[in-house]
């Protein structure tokens, strides 16, 4: 087996969207890639480097990714105090949590999300503009909503737990309940396994066969 080796790629930009998420825009310097594929991120000088799916279009000459720190985390923190004109070091893209471009114009797709898991479903949605898709993001707050202007206000439902800022007061599962998809439609999971657990459990009882349900755990 090959081993894959880490480069080392400029920060450029970094924008903050709450007090602990931010996304970090990188120079490309060439890197590869597939929507809904993930990298390995690290500082320059640590030892250790975490997974982040690629949040942005593989058509755009820069690759970002969207970080929430984790209090005492190995990574998450160090990558919280780089600015523009420092560097991290990534491996190359890898995964399998894609969309096949026979499929992409022809069916209609379910995203659900977690969190930062929303993450592959925006780069999905910046690459494939014709995508007919429906995005359910769970998270605690409205200001969670990362970068929601992003999608289309029809195709796209903040579900919040801890607050009534969002488009829908609960979980994602409760969502689902109320609002059953066609046993036809392709659904992609990506965020903590609780939620991809039973979100699976739910679309399976409406009727979607497993081959059509793809996930990405994150942590």
């Amino acid at each position: 087996m090959q081993k894959r080796s880490f480069n080392l790629h400029k920060i450029t930009d970094k924008r903050d969207l709450t007090d602990s998420t931010f996304v970090l825009r990188m120079e490309r310097n060439g890197l590869e890639f597939l929507p809904g594929q993930h990298i390995q991120v690290g500082p320059p000088n640590g030892i250790h480097t975490r997974e982040y799916s690629i949040y942005n279009a593989p058509s755009d000459d820069y690759l970002e990714i969207l970080v929430r720190e984790v209090e005492n985390g190995l990574v998450t923190p160090a990558l919280k105090k780089l600015v523009a004109g420092d560097s991290v070091v990534i491996n190359d893209a890898v995964g399998y949590f894609t969309i096949e471009e026979a499929v992409k114009q022809k069916k209609t797709f379910l995203f659900v999300a977690s969190g930062t898991g929303i993450s592959p479903f925006h780069s999905f949605v910046k690459s494939y503009p014709g995508l007919d898709y429906r995005l359910i993001h769970g998270i605690k707050f409205a200001e969670e909503a990362y970068e929601k202007e992003a999608y289309k206000p029809s195709r796209y439902a903040a579900c919040t737990s801890q607050d009534e800022g969002g488009d829908f007061h609960g979980r994602v599962t409760g969502w689902l309940e109320q609002n059953p998809v066609n046993s036809d439609t392709l659904c992609y999971l990506c965020g903590n396994c609780d939620m991809i657990y039973d979100v699976y459990d739910i679309l399976e009882k409406q009727g979607v066969k497993s081959s059509d349900i793809f996930t990405e755990v994150y942590f």
